[in-house]
């Protein structure tokens, strides 16, 4: 390798590293670090190409790896918003194009449990429904706690709720392969703990599906 390719490679690598430490201080959302992040393993992986354009395209290579919305996006969205209107259930598009679903405690789970609520259950089958059909589509689901409880607990419990909306999905036909859970504890609040409201507004499952683009794959 010359030296100006392992210069700008160099250039690249702290550039990077600089840009995704600064993510959290820009107040960027998940899905938003997300994509950054996406563009900057790209952008180290091209350093490592050896000539001056590695890291750009590495960049590009990233970026160009993330969801796609499309008319079936456009469609599922819509569906979704019909599903759950007035059920206080929050559907958007999120800033790197994933479908997601806010499902607060009113409908989702009581304290301390990990069951489904029945009245959460059609729209997890509106949900469901069509994902069998689309191999493309990827699916992560996040469970929250209210505070109630100490940390080991609800560490424990948001997983758990997540793997119960898994379940859920599963058992609707939905590829198990396709979907990743992970539990937040009571670390990402949306509202204030000293309220049921509040409370009920934390104890939350957030689900969100992203369709990959084919030809980055």
């Amino acid at each position: 390798m010359k030296i100006p390719a392992i210069r700008s490679s160099l250039l690249a690598i702290t550039t990077v590293a600089f840009g995704l430490a600064g993510c959290a201080e820009m107040g960027l959302s998940e899905t938003q670090r997300g994509t950054a992040i996406g563009a900057g393993v790209g952008a180290l992986a091209g350093a490592a190409i050896g000539d001056g354009k590695g890291a750009l395209i590495g960049a590009g290579v990233g970026a160009a790896g993330g969801y796609i919305w499309s008319k079936h996006m456009q469609e599922k969205k819509a569906a979704m918003e019909r599903a759950t209107a007035g059920s206080g259930v929050a559907v958007t598009q999120t800033a790197d194009n994933q479908l997601k679903l806010n499902v607060p405690g009113d409908l989702s789970f009581d304290t301390g449990r990990a069951d489904i609520k029945p009245n959460m259950r059609p729209i997890l089958d509106q949900f469901a429904n069509g994902l069998s059909g689309q191999p493309n589509t990827e699916v992560r689901i996040f469970g929250h706690t209210d505070s109630t409880g100490s940390d080991e607990m609800n560490n424990r419990l948001s997983l758990d709720r997540a793997q119960s909306t898994k379940n859920y999905l599963v058992a609707r036909g939905v590829n198990p392969n396709l979907i990743v859970t992970a539990g937040r504890g009571e670390h990402e609040p949306v509202a204030d703990n000293t309220s049921d409201a509040g409370r009920a507004r934390n104890r939350r499952v957030e689900i969100f599906l992203g369709e990959r683009n084919v030809a980055s794959r």
